[in-house]
């Protein structure tokens, strides 16, 4: 079957132009020439027939994981924006620091301590609007209780007293850092822990400092940034004088994210509050809310792990198709909601397509090359749509090689480090539902 199948698609291959205009095409094996194509003498000697599907039922709807590791998170995220569909959205972050060195001169003065936040490029919402940062004093140890992870909806506790406070309008693409000045109480203490040989390795810093965390005021509504987790962009920076014969010497010492330990102590928290009614109803991962239970859409939010769900139930009916058929392609194609992205809430070229089970559980990625690629073509008309090629997929359900309880779900590619939101059309959604296209060529017809 699966070298039958190579040859059919070449036969689509030569034909697919003239295909496309009519639904149904009949073709023998006289309009070629076996320069063109070689295929086996049971599909040589039939007649072939290719058809387009488009009325196949695709089942859609939304489901959400109970949580999702961001300890390994490839950014810093912070911000808080409200959303009249998906609530108020909150990000902050958690981070353990270490020294690059521990000693300090013994007639160093101490100047000021900062911290640098360096952008990474990312942003969600409208950055317009003025950010708020307070930066905490973590007050524990910065250990994970189980597996070896800190998730989404991880807390830890930290003084309610701020080290440092900053408020500024982002520039996560024209600018470079940002720079918070830290209380002065706090950085010399820090010093003369080191200067005084208080503190002279890991363990001792980490008891005396467990972290820091930074959060965003509880009255902003403007946008989630990334900064970087490198250490040549983040750090706290401790600056210090010394005298000499003829003038003052600044220096510096930096204290940098702690990527040494295993698993690095870090992680986003990253919450949503009062999204719509049909969105509060996710309270489990088993559950899957039906596009038909809310309002024919479907939705997808990275950090907090609200997924599209896409199933296709009638998959087996192909087979009461007389003759015998194999699947030449298969096209999904999933419209966002007109009207529910923007400037600010961005549509992001690609998602990410995973395989889960019946219960919703991650099994594999489709496949390390398919995706869902956003067709702008027709962006002129507001006719743009994700599409996703799926013949393979779609032959293991229909020849039972993969479970028929299996289901599709799209994510951000980097939806452990991001907090992007799709409203998607789901079936039953008129002219602009999800449908899914084949192209079924049949043989060996009676």
């Amino acid at each position: 079957m699966k070298v039958l199948l190579n040859k059919v698609r070449a036969l689509y291959i030569i034909i697919v132009g003239g295909f496309l205009t009519i639904a149904v095409h009949s073709c023998s094996d006289d309009i070629y020439n076996d320069s063109e194509f070689v295929a086996g003498e049971t599909f040589t000697d039939s007649n072939i027939r290719l058809i387009l599907i488009d009325t196949l039922t695709v089942n859609t709807s939304t489901m959400k994981f109970d949580s999702l590791v961001t300890s390994e998170s490839t950014r810093i995220l912070t911000g808080k924006y409200i959303d009249e569909v998906f609530g108020t959205v909150t990000a902050s972050s958690y981070m353990q620091f270490l020294p690059e060195t521990y000693t300090i001169d013994s007639e160093a003065v101490f100047d000021s301590l900062v911290m640098v936040l360096g952008y990474d490029n990312y942003y969600y919402n409208d950055t317009l609007q003025k950010n708020t940062l307070h930066i905490k004093k973590i007050t524990e140890n910065l250990n994970p209780e189980s597996n070896d992870y800190f998730y989404n909806a991880s807390s830890i506790s930290y003084d309610e007293a701020d080290l440092g406070f900053y408020e500024y309008t982002p520039r996560p693409l024209a600018g470079d850092s940002i720079t918070i000045k830290l209380v002065d109480d706090f950085g010399t203490d820090v010093f003369s822990q080191l200067q005084e040989k208080n503190i002279v390795n890991s363990d001792e810093y980490r008891d005396y400092f467990k972290g820091i965390g930074i959060i965003p005021d509880e009255t902003d509504n403007g946008s989630i940034i990334g900064f970087s987790k490198s250490s040549e962009n983040t750090y706290l920076r401790l600056y210090y004088s010394t005298d000499t014969e003829y003038e003052s010497e600044q220096d510096y010492l930096d204290v940098q994210i702690n990527a040494a330990t295993t698993p690095i102590p870090f992680f986003n928290r990253i919450t949503v509050e009062d999204p719509i009614t049909p969105l509060q109803t996710l309270t489990d991962s088993k559950i899957n809310l039906a596009s038909s239970d809310s309002d024919n859409k479907s939705y997808i939010q990275s950090g907090v792990g609200i997924a599209m769900r896409v199933q296709f139930p009638s998959i087996l009916s192909l087979y009461d198709i007389p003759g015998s058929g194999t699947i030449l392609d298969g096209t999904l194609k999933i419209k966002p909601v007109a009207q529910s992205y923007n400037d600010n809430l961005k549509l992001r070229d690609t998602l990410a397509v995973y395989v889960v089970d019946q219960n919703n559980e991650l099994t594999e990625t489709l496949s390390s090359t398919s995706y869902a690629i956003l067709n702008r073509d027709n962006q002129e008309f507001n006719d743009i749509y994700y599409e996703i090629s799926l013949s393979y997929y779609l032959e293991e359900l229909q020849l039972r090689d993969r479970d028929l309880d299996d289901a599709l779900i799209l994510l951000p590619v980097d939806y452990n480090s991001s907090v992007d939101r799709f409203i998607m059309s789901g079936n039953g959604n008129g002219e602009n539902e999800t449908i899914l296209e084949l192209t079924y060529g049949i043989y060996d017809e009676d």
